[in-house]
């Protein structure tokens, strides 16, 4: 029986491991490194700082810096760096701090006889004492309601583009007004496409460019530098995450689903400029596939209703950290685990343990829990250490959920959130 078994090789998967490994506990780590990111379509750029996107391990030797060092790259505050280029980051971060990268996906995690028992895809059967999931967010996307269920061929979601030429010559609707709105927007245009955008703000928000790490005291003492944006309140949600969990749930909820909304980041506003339909405080009613082959859209606004005929539309919308979408956990588990908030996410305790002993988690599934930067590559630095520090405690204590695959309820299990 293995003593833990990582579940995801993003940033978050892959500093856990690294962070485990440190501490000798040989963690078997499963997935696809950076995934997600490979899958990014050529010409996207980080939005986050270089100095806040590294991946963590506790000697702090591998970050994001030290590799574009090697490569002859600049990694400077204001300067973007362009996502291929942090995905080949994590590759590398991979094969310096990751022993065993397992590439294959874990299709089930259920409750075993003293912890847990997982499946990989292609059928092979393994024991773990203690799991870690960190799956990233694409089981978490959202596509509006109405969009829902239309063949892939009309309705994408932002994340399913690895690249975007297909569409040149098209007629593409993008839903959504955040960072993967405004720049998969671009990037059509820029390809060929004639593009629109559609969208329930009332504006378009837009990062500033930011200023000097190296500013007089009193500018930095009324607007720190955080990784998350100036501010005194970006400094909470991005250095103090244990404190947001400590807040009364209503105001997590509240911080959740109102922090850090949707904004294009500085150096895209001049490439945006392209992009000639923009149609705010709308959203798409209703949506069907018209005789012609296109999709008919009916959309509302404060002036009525319109319609408005494309080819394919691509939902920029998010992702909602929900239970119900973490496929992978079995549905006894799944059902079993204290949620949080409207959406459902999953109770978490101060070390990222779940209600189910043995059962940690990591990355957004946390957010509700944790707060805005569970959203970024950088809450991983703070997640990794303390999650590796849980499973060390719940290996000593005895994990899993015992032989009659329930959660105990005594001893040392773990605080919901």
């Amino acid at each position: 029986m293995e003593d833990l078994v990582v579940v995801g090789a993003g940033p978050y998967g892959l500093s856990v491991a690294a962070h485990a490994a440190a501490h000798g506990l040989r963690p078997r780590t499963f997935g696809r490194s950076m995934e997600s990111w490979h899958a990014m379509p050529s010409g996207m750029f980080l939005k986050s700082e270089p100095w806040a996107s590294h991946l963590s391990d506790p000697a702090g030797a591998y970050g994001l810096d030290a590799y574009a060092a090697s490569r002859g790259v600049r990694a400077e505050h204001g300067v973007p760096l362009p996502a291929d280029l942090f995905a080949a980051y994590g590759d590398w971060f991979a094969r310096q701090a990751v022993p065993a990268l397992d590439e294959r996906l874990i299709s089930s995690v259920a409750p075993a006889a003293g912890g847990f028992e997982l499946r990989t895809e292609d059928g092979e059967k393994l024991r773990a004492r203690t799991v870690a999931l960190a799956v990233g967010v694409l089981p978490f996307l959202e596509i509006p309601g109405p969009l829902r269920g239309l063949p892939r061929r009309y309705v994408t979601h932002s994340s399913h583009h690895g690249g975007l030429d297909g569409f040149a010559g098209r007629d593409v609707t993008v839903v959504g007004a955040g960072q993967a709105a405004l720049e998969t927007a671009a990037l059509l245009v820029e390809r060929g496409a004639a593009v629109r955008i559609v969208a329930r703000a009332d504006r378009l928000r837009w990062n500033t460019l930011p200023a000097p790490l190296d500013r007089d005291r009193l500018p930095s003492l009324r607007a720190p530098h955080t990784g998350l944006g100036r501010g005194w309140r970006n400094k909470l949600y991005a250095d103090a995450p244990g404190i947001f969990r400590r807040l009364p749930a209503g105001t997590r909820q509240r911080i959740f689903g109102s922090a850090l909304g949707p904004a294009g980041a500085w150096w895209l506003r001049e490439r945006f400029a392209a992009v000639g339909d923009v149609r705010l405080r709308q959203r798409i009613a209703s949506a069907e596939v018209a005789g012609d082959g296109r999709l008919r859209l009916d959309v509302t606004g404060p002036e009525g209703t319109t319609v408005l005929e494309t080819d394919h539309v691509i939902a920029a919308t998010g992702f909602v950290p929900s239970l119900d979408r973490a496929g992978v956990l079995s549905p006894a588990l799944r059902g079993a685990l204290r949620r949080v908030g409207p959406g459902g996410a999953p109770a978490v305790g101060a070390l990222f343990e779940s209600s189910w002993p043995g059962l940690f988690l990591a990355g957004l599934l946390t957010a509700p829990s944790y707060g805005p930067s569970m959203r970024f590559v950088l809450g991983a630095e703070y997640t990794a250490g303390r999650l590796v520090k849980g499973v060390r405690q719940r290996l000593r204590s005895g994990a899993g959920g015992g032989a009659a695959g329930r959660p105990r309820t005594g001893g040392k299990a773990p605080v919901p959130a």
